[in-house]
């Protein structure tokens, strides 16, 4: 059942999305299939065995930690001169088709726009809004190459996703500072871990611990709130797939 978290004057900070009621299947139809599309994904982009291996050849990363992820859709900043598509080898915008494609994925970006939309209507629409004036002025530029959006239109208000593809994705402590500060970001874990024992979400500056189950939803404002999770037990593995809009594009 979909929980806010309210604040003192009654707003909701937070959503605890959970999974959509009456869905029994929720589980081996939607989770565990987006989940193994990731590792697939996954073991196509980093060559397999590398895969499991980032985080001893790499290191961790300033924000995140140390697992594999991939921002995909449109961004501003970083020296762009205006919202364009994130660039990747030709090879990877293929299999993030593919990703975007799987019906398992469409599923938790569909049940994402709807919470986003039951709970925070004003901000959901306003999110729409500028999306759509945002492709709509990009359609009338002269260039190469226009925005492309992650999934279909009936799906989205978000224009930029991060695939973590673990596959143990364990964030550090951090802010979501390049988001919108009252703006939401929606989170779904998936994978295989005992959510029980790990992988909860952790809201330093609210002191709380939340269960966060895969296939689960949490939509939060991450520009604002330092959160990171728990680790996981051994032969686990942990994905999650993160849909956000940059501050840069309003």
């Amino acid at each position: 059942t979909p929980t806010p978290v309210i604040d003192a004057d009654h707003n909701i900070l937070l959503l605890l999305g959970g999974f959509p009621p009456n869905e029994e299947a929720w589980g081996p139809d939607v989770a565990a299939k987006a989940a193994k599309e990731m590792e697939a994904a996954a073991k196509e982009i980093y060559a397999g065995p590398r895969w499991r291996h980032k985080a001893g050849l790499d290191g961790p990363t300033p924000c995140c930690g140390s697992h594999a992820a991939k921002h995909v859709g449109v961004a501003m900043g970083g020296g762009q001169r205006y919202p364009q598509n994130l660039a990747h080898a030709a090879r990877n915008l293929l299999i993030f088709a593919r990703l975007f494609g799987a019906k398992s994925l469409q599923r938790i970006a569909g049940w994402t726009n709807v919470l986003f939309m039951a709970f925070a209507p004003d901000l959901h629409e306003y999110s729409r809004a500028m999306y759509t004036a945002l492709c709509n002025w990009d359609r009338h530029q002269e260039r190469a190459k226009h925005i492309l959006r992650n999934f279909p239109e009936r799906y989205l208000v978000f224009t930029t996703a991060t695939y973590n593809f673990g596959p143990v994705t364990i964030t550090l402590p951090h802010i979501d500072f390049g988001n919108l500060a009252w703006g939401w970001c929606a989170v779904t874990a998936l994978g295989n871990f005992n959510p029980s024992r790990g992988g909860h979400l952790v809201l330093w500056d609210l002191k709380l611990i939340i269960r966060f189950p895969p296939g689960s939803t949490i939509l939060l404002p991450s520009a604002i709130l330092r959160h990171s999770n728990l680790n996981i037990g051994p032969n686990e593995t942990r994905f999650s797939f993160a849909q956000f809009t940059p501050a840069g594009i309003f």
